[in-house]
């Protein structure tokens, strides 16, 4: 955030995390072919960083484990995310933050569904239809900078 500029929700509320997960004998064998899971990819998601807080969207309620649904034999993944405020300016590039990570993350075969949790925005039907368009997407991968931001919330802290 440069000076100057305002933040949408100034004061969010932060929740408590989801505890990691154990990593079992299995999990660790790559021996063993394994179902990728609601928490396998709520696990990948869960850390990415808030554009505007110096918090990952875990922490800001955006995303949950609740909100990630996983059809492994079709290989479709749907994720729901809900913006701190029904006006956030930024729920777009959360959005796709969520998609670029789970296309860099997941095998190819998945086809990646992300939408805002219905009611719970302003521009819902508009910012879905940007995160729906695969060419809307691509183009705004090639911007230097948005895929900057992009690659920001991503980050590992």
């Amino acid at each position: 955030m440069e000076d100057g500029e305002r933040l949408d929700n100034v004061n969010p509320t932060i929740h408590k995390r989801l505890p990691d997960r154990e990593i079992t004998a299995d999990d660790d064998n790559d021996d063993v072919a394994d179902k990728i899971d609601a928490r396998e990819i709520f696990d990948l998601i869960r850390h990415i960083n808030d554009p505007e807080h110096p918090y990952s969207l875990e922490d800001l309620n955006v995303v949950s484990h609740s909100q990630v649904e996983v059809n492994d034999e079709e290989n479709r993944v749907k994720i729901m995310f809900t913006p701190t405020i029904p006006h956030c300016s930024m729920a777009t590039l959360i959005g796709l933050s969520i998609r670029v990570k789970l296309i860099r993350s997941l095998p190819p075969r998945f086809k990646v569904d992300v939408k805002i949790t219905p009611g719970s925005h302003a521009s819902e039907e508009a910012v879905n239809k940007q995160l729906a368009d695969k060419e809307r997407v691509a183009a705004a991968l090639e911007n230097n900078h948005l895929l900057e931001v992009v690659n920001q919330c991503l980050a590992v802290s």
